[in-house]
């Protein structure tokens, strides 16, 4: 009878070190589950958001002692935006960057950001953001998808074979748009303005060709792509900000252990505020380097600039209106009521 107790109490006790062993073992960081995120970004590897993105990817390893493990798709290489979201959604990958284009069909009511002419400078950017960044995180999470971070990648301007001062004189011209942001091209069209289809790959040979006469970029791709040697003319105003993001499914994100999750968040509003002061600091070179080499920029008064604002409010309606709007008219309005009362209150600074 007391060799069958003996027996008893020693098969509990393995029992009981096989269970703290385990225990053990699972919150051992040389132990618990490694974590591998494929990261895919449309944007070239030396560039400001490629060398920023390979240091993301570093400090998570380093962050979680080796348990995140990430993979870099740089360029492109895992396909355009259409396809890149397409692979997230079913997990083939598992983050990537994405312009507001590419978020689009997330949260449409992101393109509200880029309506024409509506965001003006930096200050009025920075104030928008602060008021609707939350609403737009806790949207995207409603979608299945974390934001890891935010970033503005510059301004998009107008490049032209003529000078630009006046609405009219751009309604005008052909004015080329990339054939993947239709919201942006049906925006141009309803203004009154001659849509061209035009991917970026094709936009200096169509140039050349005379089969558009503008384009509308950042100054940092016109520089790139050598836009500037036939468009010539820069228009001193802003059309509308040009943002990113960092986007994760919500599958990946509930694999990596909480404890983790603020170190990983760290890191990238990190990367977040390094891209911004890269981005702003290249589109400023970019600009004088075009400068050096021809570009001439339209110099606009600010009587002139408010041509441009007043002529696009006479379109609110039919830009945020009827069965199928360009922009969402809910996020529109709360956008222009920040700027409202942020241009009352600063009496309309620029920065």
């Amino acid at each position: 009878m007391k060799n069958k107790n003996r027996q008893h109490m020693n098969l509990h006790r393995y029992k009981f070190l096989i269970i703290i062993l385990t225990l053990f073992l699972c919150s051992n960081p040389l132990f618990a589950q490694r974590v591998t995120i494929r990261l895919a970004s449309l944007v070239p590897e030396n560039t400001a958001w490629g060398q920023a993105i390979n240091r993301l990817a570093a400090d998570w390893t380093r962050v979680t002692n080796g348990q995140i493990n990430v993979i870099v798709f740089h360029g492109g290489t895992a396909g355009d935006e259409a396809q890149v979201m397409a692979l997230l959604r079913s997990n083939q990958i598992q983050a990537a960057v994405f312009s507001s284009m590419g978020m689009n069909s997330i949260t449409p009511e992101l393109m509200a950001l880029s309506y024409p002419f509506l965001i003006r400078n930096d200050a009025e950017l920075d104030e928008v953001l602060e008021k609707i960044k939350p609403d737009l995180d806790a949207r995207m999470q409603q979608n299945g998808f974390v934001t890891l971070a935010w970033a503005r990648a510059g301004w998009v301007k107008l490049f032209s074979r003529t000078p630009v001062i006046t609405p009219d004189d751009l309604r005008r011209l052909r004015l080329g748009s990339g054939a993947d942001t239709q919201s942006m091209i049906q925006a141009f069209r309803v203004l009154g303005y001659q849509m061209v289809p035009t991917n970026l790959s094709e936009q200096l040979f169509s140039l050349q060709s005379g089969r558009i006469d503008a384009v509308y970029n950042s100054p940092m791709l016109t520089a790139a792509n050598q836009l500037f040697g036939v468009a010539g003319n820069m228009a001193d105003i802003n059309v509308a900000p040009f943002m990113g993001a960092i986007l994760m499914n919500e599958i990946t994100w509930r694999r990596i252990p909480d404890r983790f999750k603020p170190a990983l968040l760290e890191v990238s509003k990190s990367v977040e505020k390094e891209i911004e002061v890269s981005i702003a600091n290249l589109e400023n070179e970019s600009i004088i380097t075009m400068v050096r080499h021809g570009l001439k920029i339209n110099e606009l008064t600010p009587s002139q600039q408010q041509v441009w604002y007043d002529d696009t409010d006479r379109f609110e309606s039919r830009l945020t209106s009827g069965p199928n709007p360009t922009f969402n008219r809910e996020f529109y309005t709360r956008i222009k009521n920040i700027l409202t009362e942020f241009r009352l209150n600063s009496g309309g600074r620029r920065r």
